[in-house]
């Protein structure tokens, strides 16, 4: 009986004491899962009133979080700022800012949907470095262990002579600037720039240095994030163009061939939701005219389309956990990861959200105007959509920007800027 009890409480505390930092787009595996448990204790969820709240400026930009350091992005008065935020108390620890415009010196269309940065923080564990990447096309490093001071600036418009997106069907031109988070890669950090001289370049992450551009060239897309994946044994990146699913090469000698392309254009570049990973798989979606998911298969030889289903994210990036795939758009949808098939469905989320899910297997599904929502995934309940809890937390924007898990606490932010920090009991 003893050996039972002490089992049973390992087993709680690793399900309540799992902490993780959330340092990249999408979170620390760069899929929207975490090992941090979601805050439901059998009973209740969160705290009605958020533990504190900051206003860091307009932007889609989503926070990250290390250790007890937050780290978010915003357009305020001419100028972005970055700000570090200690995550217990929401109070200032530094900031630092730049001249910026409020959108792309290229940017046409919906306006009134967005404004500010989008692109999401990236944060290198071995320099201690912040990277950022403004609509404008900055993209800057900047020392969090020494008050944000910043180690190198460059602006991928001045130097590589970027051209507006081009018109993508009968509907009008649309260019949201750039959009898309660094991802660091050992000595380098990616971006998906959209030059004639190279879709995506690798930049040296010390000094900012031109290291490569990909062979393969053309316009960015409108996604959140640069995704890696291994394709037989060697490290690619993968990324939602304008035009296409690309993938490129990263060893050594190799680093920007292309290993496979497959072709997904959408009305008006809304080619938005990141591309999901699992393995050697990939999952793309998009709505307009495709209104449709995709499961593609990626080897050196190329790209095999396993299934296409007629459900679609218009926003959300899917996530690809326990055979099973989850994404929120209008609905939360659930379908079986081999067969693409739809398993359940419901809810009520609007166009813009993002969702999580939790070590113990639930889904935090930020949503709407300001709606936290806890679902359970289908380990829980395998046959319909079951809601735990729900939240509203009033807002006069879109919540574009990502929700965060990490540190024991919710972090959820509107595209005005307003950014609350919701943590259970006392």
């Amino acid at each position: 009986m003893f050996l039972m009890r002490t089992i049973a409480l390992l087993l709680l505390c690793s399900q309540t004491c799992a902490a993780e930092d959330w340092p990249h787009w999408r979170g620390a595996d760069r899929r929207d899962v975490t090992v941090e448990a979601s805050l439901w204790d059998g009973t209740s969820w969160v705290n009605d009133q958020p533990m504190w709240t900051a206003a860091v400026g307009e932007g889609g930009t989503s926070p990250i979080v290390i250790g007890d350091r937050l780290y978010a992005m915003g357009w305020s008065n001419d100028q972005d700022t970055v700000f570090c935020l200690n995550t217990d108390t929401g109070k200032e620890i530094w900031k630092s800012s730049y001249r910026c415009p409020r959108y792309g010196r290229l940017a046409t269309g919906d306006e009134g949907l967005y404004s500010g940065p989008t692109s999401t923080p990236e944060y290198d564990a071995e320099t201690g470095f912040l990277y950022t990447l403004s609509c404008d096309g900055d993209l800057n490093c900047w020392d969090a262990k020494q008050q944000g001071s910043r180690r190198w600036h460059l602006n991928l418009y001045d130097n590589f002579h970027v051209a507006r997106r081009p018109k993508i069907g009968r509907s009008g031109l649309r260019d949201y600037g750039y959009t898309t988070s660094p991802l660091i890669h050992g000595n380098w950090v990616l971006i998906e720039v959209g030059a004639d001289s190279g879709a995506i370049m690798a930049f040296d992450k010390r000094t900012g240095q031109h290291v490569w551009s990909s062979d393969a060239t053309g316009p960015a897309g409108h996604t959140g994030g640069l995704v890696p994946i291994t394709v037989e044994g060697l490290p690619c990146v993968a990324v939602l163009t304008c035009y296409r699913l690309l993938i490129v090469r990263l060893d050594e000698g190799a680093a920007g061939k292309t290993v496979a392309e497959y072709e997904w254009t959408t009305n008006f570049v809304n080619n938005i939701a990141t591309p999901a990973v699992s393995e050697n798989f990939l999952l793309i979606t998009s709505a307009y005219n495709h209104n449709a998911i995709c499961k593609l298969k990626v080897t050196l030889s190329g790209i095999e389309k396993i299934w296409e289903q007629p459900f679609a994210s218009k926003v959300c990036s899917p996530i690809i956990h326990g055979g099973r795939v989850y994404w929120a758009w209008q609905k939360l949808h659930c379908l079986d990861w081999e067969t693409g098939s739809e398993l359940w469905s419901g809810g009520q989320f609007g166009d813009a959200g993002s969702c999580i899910i939790t070590g113990d297997d639930r889904l935090i599904i930020w949503s709407g105007r300001g709606t936290l929502t806890l679902a359970e995934t289908a380990v829980r309940s395998p046959d319909a959509y079951q809601e735990r809890a729900h939240l509203d937390i009033r807002s006069r924007s879109d919540v574009w920007p990502h929700v965060v898990l990490a540190a024991g606490r919710i972090f959820c932010k509107d595209r005005d800027g307003h950014l609350h920090c919701l943590k259970s009991g006392p």
